[in-house]
């Protein structure tokens, strides 16, 4: 058992991993801690979303639903692998679970899968696995033939492996939902002993290397293009700058073009930047559509000849 890590502890552990992570505005104090424990944290608790799209997936697990309030985890793992952190603190992800799994997992004194669950939420001898367990909820419809992907399932592996080294455990310390609870199915599509084997490969080897820090600019000008200035894009502005913007926002996803895109800034150019931040996390005021340095930068919108 261990204190659980700080955001700041977390972050850099998962980008130690390999992992690319997107903050979501507000998570690190978005959490339940006022209405129970947060921690001493023994294990990673891996589940499916029943959803697809990351954005809405996101917004589900910030949000919560009725009945249900967020944060549903601490990250949603998805489908490209990218982990969007949601949550920093207790989350509604785990319920109510199997004591005799809590302690195989302390212990981690189990074969190829802890004993099998016989409780859950809500009934005799339940014990709360929220204060207790990371969540990671992973994009996926949960039916069984929602595909996988290389990127997502490396993803996971590397989430569950960089908690287990920042705590000392072992791979035995990382469970799917529906080992935990007998009223769950989750993670379903590839199977928790093949991903613990994953996960305890990589902790056998030297851990991966962090990511460099932001190198000092070089005196020659950057490949990417600076960002121009909210008030670049107004209606009746043609540049290359924004040709170039369009092509990486069809790049990203998030298209709203009909045709193009072209060098003149159109509604449709709006449209689609509002959909870029919006993949980012930005809502309201904050996803209006008109770039702003943040956005922008995460972009990496190619320097054009101008």
């Amino acid at each position: 058992m261990a204190a659980p890590l700080s955001a700041d502890r977390l972050i850099a552990a998962l980008r130690a991993e390999g992992v690319t992570v997107i903050e979501h505005p507000g998570w690190r104090t978005h959490n339940r801690n006022h209405v129970g424990d947060w921690g001493p944290v023994v294990g990673v608790m891996i589940h499916h979303t029943v959803s697809s799209g990351t954005t809405s997936s996101v917004g589900m697990c910030f949000n919560g639903y009725e009945g249900l309030p967020g944060p549903l985890c601490h990250g949603v793992i998805a489908k490209d692998g990218v982990v969007h952190l949601v949550g920093n603190g207790r989350a509604n992800h785990a319920g109510g679970g199997d004591p005799s799994v809590l302690q195989a997992v302390i212990t981690e004194t189990y074969g190829e899968q802890p004993p099998a669950p016989r409780v859950h939420q809500g009934s005799p001898g339940a014990v709360d696995g929220n204060s207790r367990f990371y969540g990671f909820e992973c994009v996926n419809l949960g039916d069984g033939t929602d595909p996988w992907p290389t990127e997502q399932l490396l993803a996971i592996e590397r989430v569950a492996a960089a908690l287990c080294r920042a705590h000392g455990w072992g791979a035995r310390s990382v469970i799917g939902h529906k080992e935990w609870s007998d009223w769950k199915n989750d993670p379903r599509g590839f199977t928790m002993p093949t991903m613990r084997g994953r996960v305890q490969a990589r902790l056998d080897k030297d851990p991966a290397k962090p990511a460099e820090p932001t190198p000092t600019p070089p005196k020659q000008p950057p490949a990417l293009e600076p960002f121009p200035g909210a008030s670049f894009f107004r209606a009746g502005r043609s540049s290359p700058v924004i040709t170039a913007m369009g092509r990486r926002l069809v790049a990203e996803g998030c298209s709203a073009y009909t045709s193009g895109p072209g060098p003149r800034w159109t509604e449709a150019d709006r449209l689609s930047y509002a959909k870029w931040q919006r993949k980012l996390g930005f809502r309201g005021s904050d996803a209006d559509g008109i770039p702003g340095p943040s956005s922008w930068t995460a972009l990496k919108v190619p320097r054009s000849s101008h």
